[in-house]
């Protein structure tokens, strides 16, 4: 990427270079302005602004990587989800929209009286705080195989004031929680085909292979999360899954013996979530 070589360089010259290199116009401000530790109104607003070579070293080098593909959000070490505000890291997924379908599926289906839920693949926590944070009466544990991620889940978790409701655990889906029973399961599990052509190169290169990819189909993690899920009677399992997956996913719950399972669209109008009960008891 061309850079400033000015002794004082101006802000408007800098985002001049990178939208020359081919960066987006939003995202060049919005990284200048995460360097400048102010809002993109005022990098908007004042555009003569001089810089120091420090702060022009900083934005240029962010600039260039966000041109070579690097997440915005690695950048920022930053990303929103639903209400909440969340620490991000090169060690999980970057939270979509298309996962907080999972969430407000959960929240439109379960009533705001108290109850034990888990997480499983809890990544950055997005899922379990979001979970928490809307429902103040509500007890989740959240697993992860990664220590990496298990460690930003509890620093998220004590930042947004929810550690006393969301335990973290590291371990291989159910094994952290052998013999406890749940009222209920979350998870946005790896589903990505090894193979999938539709994979976005960036997102291929950028993030951890093991928040994406689930074998041959697409499918090994869903087949352990849905085998057997220890839900109380009752109680609710909900997944997202590939848009292909909805059909393949009511099968796997079909045969763990669970009922009344639906497929819900994101907001593009794809299947992306799927949800069932454990029969009641009795």
């Amino acid at each position: 990427m061309k850079t400033t070589r000015d002794a004082d360089p101006c802000l408007d010259a800098l985002l001049a270079d990178a939208r020359g290199s081919g960066l987006d116009r939003l995202d060049a401000e919005l990284l200048a302005a995460h360097v400048l530790g102010i809002a993109r109104s005022a990098v908007i607003a004042h555009p003569e602004r001089r810089l120091t070579a420090q702060e022009a070293a900083r934005i240029a080098a962010l600039h260039a990587r966000r041109v070579a593909g690097e997440p915005f959000a690695q950048l920022v070490g930053r990303a929103g989800f639903h209400t909440l505000d969340l620490e991000i890291t090169a060690d999980v997924l970057i939270p979509r929209a298309d996962t907080e379908t999972l969430v407000d599926a959960v929240l439109e289906r379960l009533p705001q009286t108290p109850l034990r839920g888990l997480d499983l693949g809890c990544g950055s926590g997005a899922v379990a705080l979001a979970l928490a944070a809307a429902r103040p009466s509500w007890s989740l544990v959240a697993v992860d195989l990664s220590p990496e991620a298990c460690a930003l889940t509890r620093r998220n978790a004590e930042r947004l004031g929810l550690d006393e409701r969301v335990e973290v655990r590291c371990g291989n889906w159910y094994e952290p929680v052998a013999g406890a029973c749940w009222d209920l399961i979350v998870s946005n599990p790896p589903y990505v085909a090894d193979a999938d052509p539709e994979l976005e190169a960036d997102v291929r290169a950028h993030e951890p292979a093991q928040a994406l990819f689930a074998g041959e189909d697409g499918l090994d993690a869903l087949r352990s999360i849905l085998a057997a899920p220890p839900l109380a009677g009752g109680g609710l399992i909900a997944v997202e899954h590939g848009h292909s997956q909805g059909e393949a996913v009511r099968a796997l719950m079909a045969a763990a013996s669970l009922e009344d399972a639906a497929t819900i669209s994101d907001l593009a109008g794809r299947d992306r979530v799927t949800l069932a009960r454990a029969p009641r008891h009795g």
